[in-house]
């Protein structure tokens, strides 16, 4: 019997999952600062969580990688303390050397789960050099993204109010590790003003270029609950569930 997490089998295991085909999840993040009332764990906490959820619901075989905790963040976040950040160069060769050695031993389903916003094109660099070097296509995908048609129903604040620190991520945190969150030094000073029609979505800026924030989120926190982040969890769940199947 496998078991759910790679560091856990051993090499004999190993090798029965990858008979059985096994979707591998490497959960990605990123250690930084995320304001007044969240833990610099926050991204890569995330991740890790919705991996083993995945891993213990799923039909077919997953196995959970260990998860990365450094990669590249903008400077603007080295404003406040929290970040053992690595350049982007190191982060793209880091995550492929990663996944290549996984394709080596003989694992063909890699699925890159990311819950670092500044992560998305390095890993899109990642994922092209995989399949161009091996032939094999992995998939990239981030939470909040793959989930968003549920999420945004049950966001109150809009896109506005979810960017860095703020009502998605303070409400799973709420749900998933409540007593780290510090609702008490919540605000929402840092709400989005850019209200734009380029912005986001057909134009890519970075926020931190766009709006200076105060107290290095932003978003909404305020409106987060733990009703909120159980929703949003679960239907995070749901969606990945789904798309291991067809993958």
């Amino acid at each position: 019997m496998n078991k759910k997490f790679f560091i856990e089998n051993t090499y004999e295991d190993l090798n029965e999952a990858i008979s059985k085909n096994a979707v591998i999840l490497l959960p990605v993040g990123q250690t930084e600062e995320h304001g007044l009332h969240l833990p610099v764990k926050t991204d890569v906490f995330i991740a890790e969580k919705i991996c083993e959820k995945i891993a213990e619901l799923s039909e077919i075989p997953v196995i959970v990688m260990p998860a990365i905790y450094y990669g590249y963040s903008t400077k603007e976040v080295y404003k406040w303390p929290g970040c053992p950040g690595i350049k982007i160069e190191t982060f793209i060769s880091l995550v492929y050397d990663i996944c290549s050695s996984l394709i080596k031993m003989g694992f063909k389903k890699i699925v890159i789960v990311s819950s670092h916003g500044n992560h998305t094109g390095a890993l899109e660099v990642v994922v092209r050099k995989i399949a161009d070097d091996f032939g094999i296509y992995m998939a990239l995908t981030i939470p909040n993204v793959i989930a968003k048609e549920k999420i945004n129903k049950i966001l109150e604040m809009g896109w506005r109010g979810s960017c860095h620190g703020g009502e998605y991520e303070t409400s799973l945190m709420l749900y998933l590790d409540e007593k780290s969150v510090k609702m008490e030094k919540v605000t929402d000073v840092d709400i989005l003003k850019i209200d734009k029609k380029f912005y986001p979505g057909k134009v890519f800026i970075s926020t931190w270029g766009l709006q200076k924030s105060k107290t290095g989120i932003y978003g909404a926190p305020g409106a987060a609950t733990k009703e909120k982040g159980e929703k949003i969890f679960n239907a995070i769940i749901e969606e990945y569930i789904e798309f291991l199947k067809e993958f």
